[in-house]
């Protein structure tokens, strides 16, 4: 499941990640972002609850950095549990996200 809220004064997109991050969630997950009534400045993608994460789930990540900016976006990567973090860090996504 795919939620997501703003906090921070309306500067910052919270996206919460529940359960098997995959390509079923290719919907919610971007309309998680582009469905917000407001232009949020910074990112970040709650990872508290997912327990599972693919290569469609990178390509979700890499359309929200995309969305954001590119380059020049700061996209958070938070809570990962060891799993998930090793999956990040394989595919090098340390370099494009702050994950922790």
């Amino acid at each position: 499941m795919i939620s997501s809220s703003i906090s921070n004064g309306n500067n910052e997109l919270v996206i919460n990640v529940e359960g098997r991050f995959d390509f079923n969630a290719h919907i919610d997950f971007r309309s998680a972002y582009e469905d917000v009534a407001v232009q949020p400045q910074n990112f970040s993608v709650d990872m508290s609850q997912a327990t599972y994460l693919d290569s469609s789930a990178l390509g979700m990540l890499l359309l929200l950095r995309d969305y954001a900016g590119g380059d020049a976006a700061e996209i958070k990567i938070n809570n990962c549990n060891d799993d998930v973090k090793k999956i990040l860090q394989l595919a090098h996504f340390t370099r494009l996200f702050i994950v922790d």
